[in-house]
C-alpha cells in the first residue's frame, strides 16, 4: 500500500458504526513511476490504530499500478481486480482475483501489479508506522 500525502484520519470511536463503502476518500493520481496503464487514482483513510495495528480503508480506480507491499491483511468490500505477485523467496509468480468478500495477506517486499476493472475498495490491517 502506497502512503498518500492527502490521506486522512477518520478517528473511529468505540461504539461508532461506519459504512466503509460510503466513506468519502481523498484521491490522488498514482505516481508516474507506479502507473502501469490507464489513469488510476488511489485514496485511503486511517480508521483507527489498535495496539500498533493500523486499520483503514483504501481504494483504487480503474487502471493498473505497480507497488511494493508492506505486511498487510485486507478484505475487499467493493469492486474487482487482479493482483499479480512477482517471484519472491523461491515462490513463483502468483495471481489472485479480487472481488467483494476476498481476504488476502501481503508480505513486506512483495512486488505487485494491480489491475482494477471496477473501483476496488478494501479494509486493511497493517503495522502502524
Amino acid at each position: 500500500m502506497t502512503p498518500l500525502s492527502g490521506s486522512g484520519d477518520v478517528g473511529l470511536k468505540p461504539g461508532q458504526a461506519l459504512r466503509v463503502n460510503r466513506l468519502p476518500l481523498p484521491r490522488e493520481a498514482v505516481p508516474e513511476a507506479q502507473a502501469g496503464g490507464g489513469s488510476p487514482t488511489v485514496g485511503h483513510v486511517r480508521l483507527s490504530v489498535l495496539e500498533g495495528v493500523e486499520i483503514g480503508v483504501w481504494e483504487m480506480s480503474e487502471g493498473t499500478m505497480y507497488d511494493v507491499e508492506s505486511d498487510e491483511v485486507f478484505v475487499v468490500t467493493a469492486g474487482h481486480a487482479v493482483v499479480v505477485i512477482g517471484e519472491q523467496d523461491g515462490h513463483p509468480v502468483r495471481t489472485a482475483e479480487l472481488a467483494p468478500g476476498t481476504v488476502m495477506r501481503l508480505s513486506a517486499g512483495m512486488r505487485t501489479t494491480w489491475t482494477v476493472t471496477e473501483p476496488l475498495r478494501k479494509v486493511y490491517l497493517a503495522r502502524s508506522e
